[in-house]
């Protein structure tokens, strides 16, 4: 067991550094979602699901 752990030690340091980079970006995602936030960052004028994304009085404060 150790055998093999020590084979695949850089591959599973990269696997961790892989999943903590994934995790921080969904949490950022979640963050910003929660604050309102749209994750695109561009206007909502022409986009064809502004609707959706953001309340009514949200958008209509912009």
């Amino acid at each position: 067991m150790f055998d093999w752990i020590g084979d695949h030690l850089l591959t599973i340091g990269i696997l961790l550094v892989l999943a903590a980079a994934v995790f921080a970006i969904v949490f950022s995602l979640i963050r910003e979602k929660k604050k309102g936030r749209s994750s695109c960052g561009c206007s909502c004028a022409h986009c064809p699901m502004a609707g959706k994304c953001h309340s009514q009085a949200a958008t209509e404060k912009k």
